[in-house]
């Protein structure tokens, strides 16, 4: 069992606990654990070979960082995980009413040095401050220069405090916040007053309220995040506080498909299994991943605000509670994705996609998506299917063949829809081969899907049905 942690100086002194800033506690924790090898960012997918590199340099090195990346990179994420490097717990001194955790052997505030000189070790008494209460973040539009750094108190001067001391002033969350991790998510929206607040405290680490210099030795990690087309723009951040953080982290969207695949099935937390299972054919998986892809590339999108991971993970939730409302409605086990299913794509993407309004000739957001879509079915097809043979599967169509195919349509209905087209068959099952009637029906649909992709045969949608044909 433990022993109890000590509970006033005398104790904390005999422990032989050892006062260090934060930056050398996260330095030394993180050192640690590079030395177990241990994995450091739990959860980050594709950034081995480059963010993770930098937040590590940057962490040894004692930097303040900015995260610079557009969104659904993973930047809050990374900002939260270096809690974990933090120690366990950490003393402080216990004073009713202060809002600073102080350092027991270093105290900053007036009334912490005045308790050290004044108390016996025995009787001052000592707290535990808890890894998880060591952080706080705070989203920039709308923060006012009181919320993060302070103000001066009314009720304090009415009692006859000087302006100028720092008992007249009600502390923000970077001084509360003294020996922990404080990041401010878009930088870039702050107001510049507040900027320089920020600025003062990183060259400086006190606290200037209404031009009254309070002297406080703050020990604290301040980590940012922005969107680079916001960061860079001219006069949105000073010059002075760009040059006053450490280092620079640039995230990125995944460089390969499959780690986008990856990405959004360990956050989507879908249990695929249970009374109502869904097995995903992989081909769905890319689709849906490319799908994406293509957005990040699409001249109709505004590429500036960038296209974000939660774009994926909520299309892929979507797919697969389509195709589990047609299992259990047709009571087809287990249910699998299909094509006919990324229809209802437009209710978790509207609004996630920023338009061009130059690019999109006045082109509405779902018609983006649903070009974005056909071309992502094309890309994925054009790497399944080999050109050979698809040609005279057109030339079926072309003899007057039409097939109806949607997300309500009993997978057992395919067999019989597509005995006039038997070479389509054949396709389908060189896509993914598996069984029952579920499996067949999605790799048919792919098929369908991608000639209409690749301009071989025409579509026509209406009220949740498909129509291929000539």
């Amino acid at each position: 069992m433990p022993a109890p942690r000590p509970t006033n100086l005398k104790q904390l002194r005999e422990s032989g606990w050892v006062s260090k800033t934060v930056k050398n506690e996260l330095r030394d924790n993180f050192l640690a654990a590079l030395k177990r090898k241990d994995v450091l960012f739990p959860g980050i997918v594709g950034y081995d070979e480059t963010v993770v590199p930098e937040i590590n340099i940057a962490v040894l090195a004692g930097h303040d960082m900015l995260f610079l990346g557009e969104k659904g990179q993973g930047k809050s994420r990374l900002m939260r995980t270096l809690v974990n490097y933090l120690d366990e717990c950490v003393p402080y001194l216990d004073i009713p009413g202060s809002p600073v955790h102080e350092d027991p052997y270093h105290p900053i505030t007036r009334a912490g040095r005045e308790l050290l000189a004044g108390t016996p070790d025995d009787a001052v008494p000592v707290a535990w401050w808890a890894r998880k209460d060591r952080y706080a973040e705070r989203l920039a539009p709308g923060t006012k220069f009181a919320d993060i750094i302070g103000e001066i108190d009314p009720a304090k001067l009415a009692t006859g405090t000087s302006m100028g001391a720092e008992d007249a002033l009600h502390f923000g969350l970077i001084p509360r916040l003294h020996r922990g991790i404080f990041a401010m998510n878009e930088i870039p929206e702050l107001d510049e007053l507040i900027q320089v607040g920020l600025f003062n405290i990183l060259e400086e680490r006190d606290v200037q309220i209404r031009g009254y210099p309070i002297k406080f030795d703050l020990d604290v990690l301040i980590l940012f995040s922005a969107n680079p087309s916001t960061y860079n723009r001219s006069g949105k951040v000073i010059p002075q506080l760009k040059d006053r953080i450490g280092s620079l982290i640039q995230t990125h969207y995944p460089a390969e498909r499959d780690l986008g695949i990856q990405i959004f099935e360990q956050e989507a937390g879908i249990d695929l299994k249970g009374e109502f299972p869904v097995v995903v054919p992989h081909f769905m998986k890319e689709i849906i991943e490319q799908v994406s892809i293509s957005a990040r590339k699409s001249k109709y999108v505004d590429q500036s605000s960038g296209v974000s991971a939660r774009f994926s993970i909520a299309n892929y939730r979507t797919m697969v509670a389509s195709a589990r409302h047609r299992g259990v409605v047709l009571g087809e086990s287990p249910a699998v994705p299909r094509i006919s299913d990324l229809g209802h794509l437009p209710a978790s993407s509207l609004g996630k996609l920023e338009l061009d309004l130059m690019g999109s000739h006045q082109m509405g957001e779902k018609q983006v998506l649903e070009a974005i879509v056909a071309e992502a079915v094309g890309k994925v097809f054009s790497e399944y299917v080999e050109e050979h043979g698809l040609g005279e599967i057109a030339e079926v169509f072309g003899k007057g063949v039409k097939i109806d195919v949607g997300d309500m349509l009993p997978s057992s209905e395919y067999a019989a829809r597509l005995k006039r087209v038997p070479k389509a068959w054949e396709k389908a099952f060189e896509v993914n081969l598996g069984e029952g009637d579920g499996m067949r029906a999605s790799c048919v649909e792919f098929v369908l899907a991608g000639l209409y992709a690749t301009d071989r045969i025409s579509r026509q949608a209406k009220h949740g049905r498909i129509s291929y044909e000539t």
